[in-house]
């Protein structure tokens, strides 16, 4: 059995889990779905086609499924998926995904988005994610497992970041960056592994290769597709081969300074 205030607004059609609390003045849209064991805190606002899974936590004055920010939109059919055991912090706006960007804005589990944080459209996050007070991704980032994003940190779109990297608070990211690292700085460029969260998860072993792996990367001074090429080669462990892997398929490229071997 749920327990909804008498003041929240939950209109034909919405589909409510068993478990869920609503608080006062909350307003459900008719296509909203809210998994079971959610609690959903005053003054918040569920639009759209959004789909909520179980036992999240959204507080006040959170924005959840308005339509996405991108003057393209045109009305068309978009949606906003959260999975399971997130916790979403007040005034935190998350938007629905685009028609040029796949249709979806999909959250997966067991992430923490602090207050003001704002996900634009077709936005993808992995789970475990942290996304620090007013952190701002625009359209269509996609971001791994285990990310940390530092507060006030604005993200360009289209901008990939993979598992285990953070990036540091107050930078402002326009470049991709790869697993494991640490990027920092207005623009950000990597400054490192990512090691304080690798020494959490990852066996020492890996942690060491993977410093032997970054420095011919990003610190030899050698042309970037050369050294991922002759890596690529050896026997790797998942962990080297998903960082060069994502290196290989980087678009808008990695934000490192460039050594000169001459010099």
């Amino acid at each position: 059995m749920s327990n909804i205030h008498p003041t929240a607004i939950i209109e034909d059609g919405a589909k409510i889990g068993d478990n869920v609390t609503i608080g006062p003045s909350v307003i459900i849209s008719s296509e909203a779905i809210i998994g079971d064991n959610t609690i959903i805190d005053a003054h918040t606002i569920i639009d759209g086609k959004t789909t909520i899974g179980s036992g999240n936590h959204i507080f006040s004055h959170a924005v959840i499924g308005s339509i996405p920010q991108d003057l393209k939109f045109n009305g068309e059919e978009v949606e906003l998926i959260i999975g399971d055991n997130n916790k979403i912090r007040e005034f935190t706006l998350l938007n629905p995904g685009t028609k040029g960007g796949g249709s979806v804005t999909k959250i997966g589990n067991d992430n923490l988005l602090m207050g003001y944080v704002h996900l634009g459209h077709d936005v993808i996050i992995g789970n475990r994610c942290i996304l620090a007070n007013g952190a701002t991704l625009a359209g269509h980032v996609e971001l791994g497992n285990n990310v940390v994003i530092g507060g006030f940190t604005p993200v360009h779109q289209f901008v990939h970041i993979g598992d285990f990297a953070m990036v540091a608070g107050a930078s402002a990211l326009s470049q991709d960056v790869p697993p494991y690292c640490l990027a920092e700085g207005n623009r950000a460029t990597l400054r490192g592994l990512n090691l304080t969260g690798l020494r959490r998860h990852i066996e020492r072993v890996n942690i060491n290769r993977l410093k032997v792996v970054y420095r011919e990367l990003f610190e030899s001074g050698k042309p970037l597709k050369e050294s991922v090429d002759r890596l690529l080669q050896e026997k790797n462990s998942e962990i080297v081969k998903n960082l060069l892997e994502f290196v290989t398929r980087s678009k808008r490229g990695i934000p490192f300074i460039r050594k000169n071997i001459n010099g």
